[in-house]
Formats: structure tokens, C-alpha cells, sequence
């Protein structure tokens, strides 16, 4: 089962400027960044060997996105898109 780390969402409504990032545990780091609307939205996916490593990614994408203010989620993070 993997663990949520952290979730931050753009705090844009709708499904063509929403922007979401996931940080999660299983054996591996993962970072999930979804683009649009949970139905119809774009999700891509890294794996990585140490928590450095994916916070930097997470990092990465924040900076990358010009759009709304990121906010980091808390109390009950909902788990990224299935594979």
C-alpha cells in the first residue's frame, strides 16, 4: 500500500488549468503530476531510489507551472490516479 507523503494542487478550479503532484512511499519514491481534470487529465509518473531525489522532482514541477499558487494539501491526502 503506498503511503502519501505530500500533495500539492495550483488551487486553479476546473479541468483545464487544475494542477495536481503527489508525493508517495511504497518500497520506492514516487511522484505522480496530474495536468487537467481527474477524468480527463494527463498523468505522468517518476520512480526514485531516495526521498532527495523525489522532493527534488517535486520541487521541479512546482517551479515549472506558471499557473495559480501552489498549496501544499493537508489533513486527508487523497491518493494519486491509479496506474
Amino acid at each position: 500500500m503506498e503511503e502519501v507523503a505530500g500533495r500539492w494542487w495550483n488551487a486553479v478550479w476546473g479541468r483545464l488549468g487544475r494542477r495536481d503532484v503527489w508525493l508517495t512511499r511504497d518500497v520506492r519514491w514516487k511522484v505522480v503530476a496530474r495536468s487537467g481534470g481527474s477524468e480527463t487529465g494527463r498523468v505522468l509518473r517518476w520512480e526514485f531510489d531516495t526521498e532527495p531525489e523525489a522532493v527534488a522532482m517535486v520541487q521541479r514541477l512546482l517551479a515549472a507551472d506558471a499557473g495559480g499558487h501552489w498549496r501544499k494539501q493537508g489533513g486527508d491526502t487523497a491518493s494519486p490516479p491509479p496506474h
